[in-house]
């Protein structure tokens, strides 16, 4: 059992409070997921740079020293914002040199998401203590994804923690259990898509992921994971145009929407939702099974 959040603002003058909304509904989901959270923010507007979101070991790493060693040997422009164990690190490459030299020398350092408008935050513990301590409330954007998890198959630790993403500016959240994650990542590692973990749901990331680069609208994305991803699911995909959301052909994972002329708000609950500005006004429905459903901006 774990707990999925995501809010869209369609008004870009409430952009500024995507942080300040979300974390009540991520702390919402406590219940169904007291182990680890995290959380994906799209900003409002693609950067020019790359954006490359790390996770670094305890105690702190010293991000003045990575940007240093980055500086010194891949060419072009470089900056980092340090969130104490995460940090955002800007590059004008497409951040595929950067990624090299990290893997060599600091392969204690994750690469959690890459793309122009994707940060994304997760770690171990409560979401109310792993949101005070990135300062979600701050934080602003057009859309946002996130995850409370309660381990089921696999370890507790950051690695662990949803949202997964893979490629650049995509990542997925899931509630339920998936049977053959092993099967789909033997048919996807002959083809060169590296695998982090054990989880689950990083099977169905990077099973989705890599259609949609292989040419594939995330509807017939989703339609082809019908077909290959077995088990229970609510999955809710961030890219970065906007939403998606699908349960699996039973509907055995809840979930809630909720639409306004200001934002689509999505929760495993509607506790999650409660709070939220207008909510009494709001279109709310049940997602069907085997149906997907995608917002975004435009």
């Amino acid at each position: 059992m774990c707990g999925i959040v995501g809010l869209l603002i369609k008004s870009p003058e409430w952009d500024s409070r995507l942080g300040e909304l979300l974390v009540p509904m991520l702390v919402g989901m406590t219940d169904r997921g007291p182990d680890s959270a995290g959380l994906a923010v799209f900003a409002s507007q693609a950067s020019p740079l790359t954006r490359i979101s790390l996770f670094g070991p305890a105690p702190m790493p010293d991000w003045s020293a990575v940007l240093a060693d980055i500086a010194a040997v891949v060419p072009g422009v470089h900056s980092v914002t340090d969130h104490q164990r995460h940090a955002v690190l800007l590059t004008s490459t497409d951040g595929s040199a950067v990624r090299t030299l990290l893997a060599k020398a600091y392969p204690q350092i994750a690469v959690l998401s890459v793309g122009n408008r994707i940060d994304l935050y997760k770690d171990i513990g409560s979401p109310a203590e792993i949101a005070a301590r990135y300062q979600f409330d701050l934080l602003a954007g057009s859309h946002a994804v996130g995850h409370t998890r309660m381990a089921t198959e696999s370890a507790v630790t950051p690695a662990h923690a949803h949202p997964f993403t893979a490629g650049r500016d995509f990542c997925l959240v899931h509630n339920g259990s998936l049977s053959n994650p092993n099967l789909v990542r033997r048919k996807l590692e002959p083809l060169g898509i590296h695998f982090d973990t054990d989880n689950d749901t990083e099977a169905a990331c990077r099973f989705l992921e890599w259609r949609m680069r292989e040419g594939d609208p995330v509807d017939r994305a989703i339609e082809r994971g019908f077909e290959e991803l077995d088990g229970f699911f609510t999955f809710l995909i961030g890219t970065a145009d906007g939403l998606a959301l699908v349960r699996d052909p039973f509907a055995c994972k809840p979930a809630i929407v909720a639409e306004t002329d200001d934002y689509v708000a999505i929760a495993s609950e509607f506790r999650s939702l409660a709070h939220l500005p207008g909510v009494g006004e709001a279109k709310l429905f049940e997602p069907q099974p085997r149906t997907i459903y995608h917002w975004s901006r435009a």
